[in-house]
């Protein structure tokens, strides 16, 4: 009889109780099969440490669950799961990356598609235990996963609106009271390139006038911060 295989497996989420719900619910995966190894994170930057101490051990992971909202790492300029999951797509090509967020909004989940293309997309509203099980089993065979919501905004063929990460930095910078001449020191693009930035933002967002305020709140409530 073959021995199972190891799987190692990172999570990352700031709700402790998430994390100790998603090992519950692989617990029981494949016993057979599969030896879970977990390490888990609460933020960006523990997140950080455990994937670049991983990759210089050359210990990767053979699977990522990372939790979109979280606690940023700024020096390292991982703002969220999404960077953290280009972070470890960096690290470790073959790691399967399976994000999991609150947000409905078509803006993020397109921006996510794109930038990311990660193996499994989940909205939390979505996720039951069946759910997660079915999941995990699809992207294990080499199959890609979208909960109920994503698959509808895919199949719906929803306007393709993007900004880049780039525009999310310069978002989150705003949104920490950094006036916009100073944050050519935080991005390295000049003051009018990220006035142009800023304007074909709120273009995006509709939004008339200056108003930095309005495009920082229209930005939370489309899940952008």
């Amino acid at each position: 009889m073959d021995m199972p295989k190891k799987i190692k497996i990172l999570m990352v989420d700031d709700h402790p109780f998430i994390i100790e719900a998603y090992k519950n619910t692989l617990a029981g995966y494949k016993k057979e099969k599969y030896v879970m190894e977990i390490d888990q994170a609460s933020d960006c930057k523990s997140g950080y440490e455990i994937i670049a101490s991983a990759s210089d051990r050359k210990e990767n992971f053979d699977v990522a669950f990372l939790d979109i909202s979280m606690p940023s790492c700024d020096e390292k300029k991982i703002f969220s799961g999404e960077d953290l999951a280009v972070f470890i797509k960096e690290k470790m090509p073959d790691c399967k990356v399976i994000l999991l967020t609150m947000h409905t909004e078509m803006l993020r989940i397109s921006n996510i598609i794109k930038k990311i293309q990660p193996n499994g997309l989940i909205i939390k509203n979505d996720l039951t235990f069946d759910e997660l099980l079915n999941a995990f089993d699809k992207i294990m065979s080499g199959e890609p996963y979208y909960s109920k919501t994503v698959f509808n905004f895919i199949n719906n063929s929803l306007a393709e609106l993007t900004l880049d990460e780039i525009d999310r930095e310069i978002i989150h910078h705003l949104s920490n009271g950094v006036m916009t001449k100073n944050i050519p020191h935080y991005v390295g693009l000049s003051l009018s390139a990220i006035e142009k930035r800023k304007l074909h933002m709120k273009d995006i967002f509709s939004i008339i006038g200056c108003n930095d305020e309005e495009l920082i709140r229209e930005a939370k409530s489309r899940g952008m911060l």
